[in-house]
């Protein structure tokens, strides 16, 4: 049992609360899902738990977190530099040694869906695409024979049957799990615990949730509280304002009547100031019952994103006519026969297993149409560092090479996606992964681009944020190249999904 106490947290550099009096008890059954809006601090809350050095250098905290006789798994959202740099084997052999459990191994290459001789190579994990890197750390902590398993996004990159995979071993692995995703799906089918963390007021006021139920129940009932508190504090403050309306009335007349009386009528006199103390009184009653009133739904204030109307593609037009006889990486012959057409507003998805090349083909396809000036093509590439300028601010990267108004444009737009003053001007290392996102979808937005080159786009989105990113995408008037494994996003954005394969693109029909 994991036992959290009181704890609290806050971020060094602007000392910026995330955080207050955090408590919680991981208990045998628990499927804990952690949501919140990018930045919110769940991967921090996350490393706290299973080891406070992974944030001393950034953050502050204060409590108790219990995790006497309780052996913990972590899965992180990246490797490490240097365990990139490591042999598999060698990898592998931190955690078990591979030779006494052969048995393990193989039970955990078949889970997942790894060649079991791949456990056993000496090329880098670095080499290993981002799906097969994620795949490598979950057998990893498997074989740590773990009580408690915590996972940072563990869907990121990893390929739609392996995602399935998961899903049923979170729900059957028989100890407790807590982890951070932004996959909607996961966490619907697999949490029966919602920890929700805001930021509310600007990201002045932290808040807390935890609800014991699933997600989409969760969801429905906050909406249907919120709903409620609003009906109830609109109608309290109609009455109030009826009352005040009322009051002044008869204040209005008395005050009148007080000014009109002549001295001759001090009975009358003594009357009317007997009235005016009591229509005093009763101004005193309404102004404590306005404080008693039941407040507005304070609630995290959600993003706002769409593309311009212009950004669009005609009907019939070709966007891409595409063959590519083999798709290689080094020696490695990855697909042949590779063909793929894109007319008009095409919404176009690519899936497939991980290291089947899906990202190698859609950089290859960016090549191919980013110097087209026929279209306005814009490209955002699975790895945020190839474009972004990690000590650069998010106000240098949307404003890079634009007008004035443009940059204007872009003050407002980072604004609409709940970034603060001090974020706009600060270090995009410092930003969350969901918050870097934000930053290539805005720049696509400015360029005005009618061709979106996509890879991965909602991996970083919180389930709160993902549904903005998707009826935007859904909307967009242009045509859309991707590759992706949110199933959600593959239903309700694309028109057209091809599976890559050995054999070339093969279109499937159901996900």
């Amino acid at each position: 049992m994991l036992q959290i106490r009181h704890v609290s947290f806050s971020i060094k550099q602007n000392f910026r609360e995330m955080l207050r009096d955090f408590t919680f008890t991981l208990n045998p059954g628990d499927r804990a899902a952690l949501i919140g809006e990018e930045g919110c601090g769940k991967s921090t809350l996350l490393k706290l738990i299973y080891d406070p050095e992974l944030v001393a250098d950034y953050a502050e905290w204060e409590g108790g977190i219990d995790r006497s006789g309780v052996r913990m798994s972590y899965l992180s959202q990246e490797i490490t530099e240097s365990d990139k740099k490591r042999g598999i084997y060698d990898y592998l052999c931190r955690s078990v040694d591979p030779a006494e459990d052969a048995a393990l191994l193989a039970e955990a290459a078949a889970r997942f869906q790894i060649p079991l001789e791949l456990f056993y190579e000496e090329r880098p994990v670095g080499t290993l695409s981002g799906g097969e890197r994620v795949k490598l750390q979950l057998v990893r902590i498997l074989l740590e024979r773990p009580d408690v398993l915590l996972l940072d996004e563990p869907t990121n990159d990893i390929d739609l049957a392996t995602i399935r995979e998961l899903e049923d071993f979170i729900l059957t692995c028989g100890f407790p799990v807590l982890y951070v995703s932004h996959d909607e799906e996961l966490i619907e089918k697999t949490a029966n615990v919602i920890i929700h963390i805001e930021q509310l007021r600007k990201k002045s006021l932290p808040r807390h949730t935890i609800a014991r139920m699933g997600y989409r129940e969760y969801i429905a009932g906050r909406q249907d509280a919120f709903a409620h508190q609003e009906q109830m504090a609109r109608k309290e403050r109609a009455e109030q304002k009826a009352r005040e309306e009322r009051w002044r009335q008869i204040y209005d007349r008395v005050d009148h009547e007080q000014a009109a009386i002549s001295r001759g009528n001090p009975s009358g006199g003594r009357l009317l100031k007997k009235k005016m103390k009591s229509v005093k009184a009763q101004e005193r009653r309404y102004a404590r019952e306005a404080k008693e009133m039941t407040e507005m739904p304070d609630t995290e204030e959600a993003i706002f994103f769409d593309f311009t109307a212009g950004a669009e593609i005609p009907r019939g037009k070709t966007v891409l006519s595409y063959a590519l006889p083999e798709l290689r990486v080094g020696e490695r012959v990855l697909a042949r026969e590779i063909r793929l057409e894109i007319t008009g507003p095409q919404h176009v998805g690519i899936v497939g297993a991980n290291g089947a090349g899906k990202t190698t083909l859609l950089r290859l396809l960016a090549e191919e149409l980013l110097p087209r000036r026929d279209i306005r093509a814009g490209y955002m590439p699975q790895d945020y560092t190839d474009r972004l300028a990690l000590a650069g601010s998010p106000m240098d990267f949307v404003s890079a090479g634009h007008s004035r108004e443009e940059i204007t444009r872009a003050l407002t737009y980072l604004g609409s996606m709940r970034y603060t003053h001090e974020e706009m001007l600060g270090r995009i290392s410092a930003l969350s992964g969901g918050q870097k996102a934000k930053l290539f979808f805005l720049d696509l937005e400015i360029q005005g681009c009618n061709v979106l080159i996509l890879d991965e786009p909602t991996r970083n989105f919180s389930p709160l944020s993902g549904p903005v990113i998707r009826t935007s995408l859904r909307n967009f008037g242009g045509a859309i190249l991707s590759v992706s494994h949110d199933r959600k996003y593959l239903r309700e954005v694309c028109d057209t999904v091809y599976e890559l394969t050995p054999d070339g693109l093969r279109r499937i029909f159901e996900l």
